[in-house]
């Protein structure tokens, strides 16, 4: 089976890389092992929230303080400056809309009741200018009764830090009875299937409309248009105060919508999406990967003029470390990140953990090194890079979004 182009990893960067490549007429595969980080979706990308511990307004202008070996100085500057402007118009390409500035940081509300900076966010939320004021009053917190996965009183405990006068209230429909009945059951996902199917929204809007006479503003879970984006918008328009969403706990609403637009949009552009697959071991002959083989193919080999290597890192395991080693699984390839495992982690939990700067070592054209040496048709791309600490620096999403399209730039030329 030949492609043009084959992404290992269907996340962020593998989606963004192969619809990108497809849009310029590339056949191209995705190989997905299953849930990405998209699922766990926040409804804002990052770009740069600190840069060497101090916090920055202006992400652009912070990146010129970064390490020589961070993305996003391997990537350029310059082209960083393009980038920015690339890749939001390449997201509502696939319906989804954004809004912010790479060179101005706007705050989100977050399921913790602060206020965190960031570059991108989905229409579903609110975005606010200052981190230290809440431009309402009076606010009403409200959720489902039964729904565990929706903090009401962090939030309320936030805000109480700006002088606002906020209030927890719960309720209940007869349509979320069912799945109340079982805690495992009252997610976020089930609920908001309840609401794509048109059944509650109109007696949910009449409650909300009650529950919230007397104050300023609402806040809710965000619940809304796991299938159907209309569904947060149209609620908006019905709810006679402003409202603010929140993030719930994973899975995400807006993740998992997120993940579905961005893989419908690859596979209309005639991307091939390999769910469920793994890669198990490539064959290189002289610098070059020839093919790979996947668990659910099993003898057929795939083949690709490039690869692109989006498989994460840690936590999707596109590095991982034994007791006394780093690896990366598929091809062996080699680790930029310290071979001493007893200087891999800080004793202090809270400070910048080593391990977190590690992942797979590159050339300055972001092909993948084995033994040293580049392999010529492979790249790599998005969190599976080494030399930052996207957790410490809120840059995950930024890294991704950018890497993988500068590697796609790279190979359309």
């Amino acid at each position: 089976m030949k492609f043009d182009n084959i992404i290992i990893g269907g996340g962020l960067s593998g989606l963004t890389c192969g619809i990108k490549l497809a849009e310029q007429g590339r056949k191209c595969a995705i190989i997905s092992s299953g849930q990405s980080a998209i699922h766990f979706f926040s409804g804002s990308y990052d770009l740069l929230g600190k840069a060497n511990g101090k916090e920055v307004k202006n992400p652009l202008d912070g990146m010129k303080t970064l390490a020589k070996n961070h993305p996003y100085q391997r990537v350029g500057l310059e082209n960083v400056a393009r980038l920015v402007e690339e890749a939001p118009q390449l997201l509502k390409r696939a319906g989804l809309n954004f809004s912010g500035k790479a060179n101005q940081n706007h705050f989100v509300l977050t399921p913790m009741g602060i206020m965190k900076p960031t570059w991108l966010t989905i229409e579903d939320f609110t975005c606010f200018d200052h981190k230290d004021s809440f431009p309402w009053e009076k606010a009403v917190i409200l959720n489902f009764s039964g729904f565990l996965d929706f903090h009401t009183l962090f939030i309320k405990d936030g805000l109480t830090k700006f002088d606002i006068d906020a209030q927890v209230k719960n309720f209940a429909m007869k349509e979320f009875e069912a799945i109340r009945r079982n805690p495992s059951e009252m997610r976020s996902t089930n609920i908001a299937k309840v609401f794509d199917q048109g059944k509650a929204l109109e007696e949910f809007v009449q409650k909300v409309n009650e529950l919230s006479q007397g104050f300023d503003v609402v806040i809710l879970p965000a619940v809304f248009g796991l299938f159907n984006k209309e569904v947060a918008s149209e609620l908006k328009l019905k709810i006679n105060k402003s409202v603010v969403l929140v993030p719930a706990i994973p899975p995400s609403v807006p993740g998992i919508r997120s993940q579905i637009l961005l893989r419908k949009r690859f596979e209309e552009l005639g991307g091939t999406y390999f769910l469920g697959d793994n890669v198990e071991e490539g064959c290189i002959e002289n610098q070059k990967l020839v093919s790979i083989q996947t668990n659910n193919h099993g003898d057929i080999k795939l083949k690709a003029d490039q690869f692109i290597l989006a498989s994460g890192s840690f936590y999707s395991k596109g590095v991982v470390a034994a007791r006394d080693k780093l690896y990366e699984p598929i091809f062996g390839l080699d680790i930029d990140g310290d071979v001493d495992s007893s200087k891999w982690l800080d004793e202090k939990f809270f400070e910048d953990q080593p391990y977190m700067h590690y992942g797979v070592k590159t050339d300055n054209k972001f092909r993948a090194l084995l033994k040293g040496q580049p392999i010529e048709n492979l790249y790599v791309a998005g969190s599976v890079l080494g030399g930052a600490n996207a957790l410490k620096e809120g840059s995950g999403a930024g890294i991704s979004l950018l890497t993988s399209l500068h590697v796609a730039g790279q190979l359309l030329k």
